[in-house]
């Protein structure tokens, strides 16, 4: 029977952090884009936790996963603060761009001009 503890975790560290991340005064990090947390992924020992971020704006890209990296012992500790676990993970960031894509393709397909014929019957 699966367990649905690590799930729970996960749903609570993006909380957080979605929280957390807000408050952040690093410049590279808060370059007017809108950061998300998208996911995160957490080790069965909790150890180790994945958190994957879209980003919407125009950023520099190097320079936002440098300043994730060095806030990232203040997120840490905030989320231990926060959350009660035996633990608190390691926070690697990737960056996801999957939200991007979506509204790419979401433009691809409202510009399409697909033109009917009027005796089509549709």
């Amino acid at each position: 029977m699966p367990s649905h503890h690590i799930d729970r975790i996960n749903d609570d560290i993006r909380r957080v952090l979605a929280e957390k991340l807000r408050q952040v005064k690093d410049p590279r990090v808060d370059q007017g884009a809108m950061l998300t947390v998208t996911h995160t992924d957490t080790t069965a020992d909790l150890r180790h936790c994945k958190v994957y971020l879209s980003v919407l704006g125009q950023v520099d890209e190097k320079q936002l996963v440098k300043g994730l990296k060095s806030v990232s012992g203040y997120l840490r500790r905030e989320l231990g603060h926060s959350l009660d676990l035996r633990y608190t993970p390691e926070l690697t960031f990737v960056l996801d761009d999957s939200i991007a894509h979506g509204a790419y393709i979401n433009q691809l397909i409202n510009d399409l001009d697909i033109q009917h014929d009027d005796n089509d019957p549709q």
